[in-house]
């Protein structure tokens, strides 16, 4: 990270100097004033300025006569979506994250963010997508464009918007392509690194090969979806409903174009429905997950997320399924993208 240093102002700089950054910040124009070790002191502002030159402050005069010493601040994994969302609401654009001594190590900007997720994600892009032959047979599924855009970008773009800094992408086939085509991610604010499999490790086992998570939750999904899931939504469902992993599901409905009769089990009706619909919930390739389920996934195996989630059930612990009710496609198939192509016209992702 570190683009946030541009809000970042010494208490050694003089007045100039900040009037200088804060016009350079534009609309983001609020500086946050720290030590020598990044320590939050206070914020500074135009407004700051003109009430310290009413005071009688100069030029001339030290930047800590004129902040503001009770900013509002985050501490590093100490704070809610209610809360940031409270705070966005109140029109509050920028606001600082400090670790527990007190140094900012973050700043989130509500205008590019709409909030911060605490958790890691893994980008499943292994696959060689041969379904989509020939168009994979030099381009790895996940970096196919889709109304010019690779479709991996999209997850990866929708995800730093709700503030998940942190994100792996699991590789295999022609996978140096993805890490040219992304590199570190510091082009989009973000940290990305890379996990390549060796050997073929199912949809959720590479999930072992990353060295470490820094939160407690990790939000896993295929790379090959195309969809507008509320991510900060999906989170607090899974939050609020202490679960230990969710699923993401799409609905599918199946109409019956006749009369429906329901028996017993010796044949005798006991209701008759007029062309009834059915609805079926069907994996829809996301999941959030709490990082204590990892000791589940044997290493250096193949094995499904499907395996997890039966592990999951087998130990009773809990599972919740999260209803996308927006928009959701997976291109697997070469009708799958020619509908994306058209989809994307009409979508804002």
């Amino acid at each position: 990270m570190g683009s946030f240093d541009k809000h970042i102002f010494h208490t050694h700089e003089d007045i100039r100097s900040a009037l200088i950054k804060l016009n350079d910040l534009a609309a983001d124009n609020i500086l946050f004033v720290v030590d020598d070790n990044k320590k939050l002191i206070g914020s500074f502002t135009d407004g700051d300025l003109r009430r310290g030159f009413i005071k009688g402050l100069g030029f001339d005069d030290n930047i800590l006569e004129f902040v503001n010493k009770s900013p509002i601040f985050l501490t590093e994994n100490q704070y809610s979506i209610d809360l940031l969302k409270k705070y966005r609401e109140n029109n509050i654009k920028l606001i600082p994250i400090v670790n527990i001594e007190g140094a900012i190590v973050d700043v989130i900007n509500f205008r590019t963010k709409s909030t911060l997720i605490p958790a890691d994600a893994l980008l499943m892009a292994g696959g060689e997508g041969k379904r989509l032959r020939p168009l994979t047979e030099t381009t790895p599924k996940p970096l196919l464009k889709v109304g010019g855009k690779p479709i991996i970008e999209y997850n990866i773009d929708s995800l730093a918007r709700v503030g998940v800094n942190n994100i792996n992408l699991s590789i295999n086939y022609l996978g140096d392509q993805i890490v040219d085509y992304f590199g570190n991610g510091s082009n989009k604010d973000i940290n990305i690194k890379y996990v390549r499999e060796e050997k073929p490790l199912g949809t959720i086992g590479s999930i072992l090969l990353v060295d470490n998570f820094k939160y407690d939750d990790i939000i896993v999904m295929n790379s090959d979806l195309l969809t507008n899931i509320d991510f900060t939504d999906f989170f607090k469902t899974y939050k609020d409903s202490n679960a230990d992993m969710a699923v993401a599901a799409t609905s599918y409905h199946v109409d019956i174009p006749y009369a429906v009769l329901e028996v017993n089990e010796i044949n005798i009706v006991k209701s008759l429905k007029e062309k009834p619909r059915y609805t079926y919930f069907s994996n829809a390739g996301i999941y959030i997950i709490n990082k204590r389920l990892l000791n589940m996934i044997p290493k250096n195996q193949f094995f499904d997320i499907t395996d997890l989630m039966d592990k999951v059930l087998e130990m009773n612990f809990n599972i919740i399924t999260y209803p996308i009710n927006g928009y959701w496609l997976d291109v697997g198939k070469h009708e799958d993208f020619k509908k994306a192509q058209e989809d994307i016209k009409h979508l804002k992702l």
